[in-house]
């Protein structure tokens, strides 16, 4: 029957949750609690488990039951799609879920580093991920690396410096929503400039990278005999006693001047023709009906040959269009908001995973799948990332709705023509809507079995 119900029809009150725009309308609906042996959704609606303050339990369309050992009820919550998957989830599955929370911390004078790769998370094949804070003034020391970084400033404003390998000095400071790029063995140095300092995430082109096997100027110089250091520079060896006795890493610093102050005066001085950073969010974005993404690649991020990547604003509700990439697993990491992901693997195997800030999910290549914001209202910002050249997808909307029509109709509709006709419209402008507005399935007439 239709909700609401008259109460004068059962015997005891029913325990009901307000859950917000359940089935996709704007305003909150009084439902049943979603989690009850007696509840059947045929659609796999999303709940949202955290924002509507659920429990979630195995129990689906009268199948299942309650669990009577040891929870964790907050980790439940944050992935109710495990705890009572959809009905289309089956067969075996990797792990394709990481959170930072659950990543070792490194702590040092003024800052910390915590990092996400294959070895926390093993389908991390093509990519590693490293968060990392620094205070005002505090240094991540002049280093390289073997494998190419690419970064995103998540809060507050960042000085870098690179050398290429012209000789081409580079220097600029950046904000929140701001990319760099260093090719692998480029030199750099990464230093905070806020009152309340700066966070990134720093993403490298290889999944087995290890933050702990950069190579360190501090480092190097005290495993380099002190002669020949003296030699190299040309100055007594004397000079050399204060230089550390093992690597700093990240470490407090002076506050830096202006650019055009810190910059050396020497005769060698040149100025890079690279350029190392990119402006992500002024970005011109691919405007969606229910969101806006913002693509970087080597396309106007000509450095950024090995990494590319898309931001992606999903307003309450709506939905990152079924899709998949050609070219590269997908690494996203989550800034803002709670999300499910259904991963289509093919031989009949899906699963589905939910997100959350801080939370990494890895789509290998070819699978198709979505992005769902699970809040009626509130906003999900999303980072998705490839070790590719250039941003790639196909879109199922588009792909049908640019196949002869006869064919989507012979694949999906031969028992139901009437079906396929509304299908057939509704695919006909076979526009690509990379985020889809919240859409009622319901049409507004919910009915539920209680």
């Amino acid at each position: 029957m239709v909700l609401g119900i008259s109460c004068g029809a059962l015997a005891a009150p029913v325990k009901q949750e307000v859950l917000a725009g359940y089935y996709g309308h704007a305003a909150p609906r009084v439902l049943k609690d979603p989690y009850t042996p007696d509840y059947h959704d045929p659609y796999d609606r999303r709940v949202d488990a955290v924002g509507d303050k659920l429990q979630p339990l195995p129990y689906r369309n009268g199948d299942g039951t309650d669990v009577l050992g040891p929870r964790n009820k907050p980790r439940e919550r944050e992935n109710p799609d495990i705890v009572r998957p959809p009905g289309t989830d089956h067969g075996t599955f990797p792990n394709l879920r990481w959170s930072f929370a659950d990543s070792h911390v490194r702590i040092e004078e003024g800052g910390w580093t915590r990092q996400t790769t294959a070895r926390e998370l093993s389908a991390s094949k093509e990519l590693a991920g490293v968060n990392m804070r620094l205070d005002e003034g505090v240094i991540r020391e002049l280093h390289w690396h073997k494998e190419a970084e690419w970064a995103y400033v998540l809060e507050g404003r960042v000085r870098i410096t690179a050398l290429d390998v012209e000789g081409g000095s580079f220097v600029d400071d950046l904000k929140k929503g701001d990319l760099w790029y260093f090719p692998s063995g480029h030199p750099h140095s990464l230093q905070g400039l806020s009152p309340n300092g700066t966070e990134f995430l720093l993403i490298f082109d290889d999944g087995n990278f290890s933050e702990d096997s950069t190579f360190l100027l501090t480092d190097w110089l005290a495993r380099t005999p002190k002669s020949v250091v003296a030699e190299n520079f040309e100055v007594p060896p004397k000079v050399l006693d204060a230089i550390p006795e093992k690597e700093k890493y990240i470490f407090q610093g002076s506050n830096p001047g202006s650019i055009d102050k810190e910059i050396p005066k020497g005769k060698g001085y040149k100025k890079s023709k690279l350029q190392f950073t990119h402006r992500m969010l002024a970005e011109e974005p691919v405007n969606g009906t229910g969101g806006k993404a913002r693509i970087v690649d080597s396309t106007n991020f000509p450095i950024s040959k090995t990494v590319a990547a898309a931001h992606l604003d999903i307003e309450p509700g709506a939905l990152r269009e079924m899709h998949w990439h050609p070219n590269a697993d997908e690494w996203s990491f989550f800034i803002q908001g709670r999300a499910r992901v259904t991963i289509f693997a093919a031989e009949g195997n899906a699963r589905t995973f939910d997100y959350q800030a801080g939370d990494v999910g890895i789509v290998p290549r070819n699978m198709g799948h979505f992005i769902e914001n699970l809040s009626d209202n509130e906003p999900l910002e999303v980072l998705e990332i490839f070790r590719a050249d250039k941003f790639q997808d196909f879109s199922l909307f588009q792909w049908l709705g640019e196949t002869p029509q006869r064919l989507v109709r012979e694949h999906l509709f031969t028992t139901d023509p009437k079906s396929g006709r509304k299908f057939e419209d509704a695919v006909r402008d076979a526009g690509k809507d990379v985020i889809k507005e919240r859409y009622d399935i319901d049409g507004g007439d919910v009915k539920e079995e209680l």
